[in-house]
């Protein structure tokens, strides 16, 4: 397990630290930047994201600041709960084959026009931004860290879309 784990995170590793702005939106950084309608401090430690729970308005843009305060990277998804569970058995499955492509399509609830799950990677001690719209047709989300073990260890939330 701890080798898997290992192989998990060093793959991460190589990742993009930052999302691009306006998930969801099709706006560029720059709009997406001047949009925000409100900012959320995260933080995220081994095994835990604090707040748990958001209540966001269809349309609303946040930008979500994510700081990792564990020893552990970790990574921040906003995806429906079935694309969550899908995200979640790649990455077991791509853990003993050298880690995951963050820029991978995924697909389903709080999804952007391409058709994936906004997310970042944070190393240990570091913060990463991602900027996200909610969206209309879809009532609630998840966020989570899907690395294996993480989500089942508590790494996960509600985002519930409501207005």
């Amino acid at each position: 397990m701890r080798k898997t784990l290992l192989a998990a995170v060093l793959g991460l590793a190589s990742t993009t630290a930052l999302a691009g702005a306006g998930h969801g939106s099709g706006k560029s950084q720059a709009d997406a930047q001047q949009s925000i309608d409100r900012t959320f401090a995260f933080e995220a430690g081994d095994m835990w994201f604090t707040p748990g729970k958001l209540e966001i308005a269809p349309g609303e843009t946040v930008k979500f600041e994510i700081t990792n305060a564990g020893n552990l990277e970790h990574e921040f998804v906003i995806g429906g709960s079935e694309d969550q569970a899908q995200h979640r058995e790649m990455m077991r499955e791509m853990a003993s084959s050298g880690g995951h492509d963050m820029s991978a399509g995924h697909h389903g609830g709080g999804q952007d026009d391409a058709g994936n799950m906004p997310s970042v990677t944070i190393p240990p001690g570091e913060t990463a931004t991602l900027v996200w719209t909610a969206p209309h047709n879809v009532e609630e989300v998840e966020f989570a860290c899907n690395i294996p073990g993480h989500y089942e260890a508590g790494m996960n939330g509600d985002i519930q879309i409501e207005g």
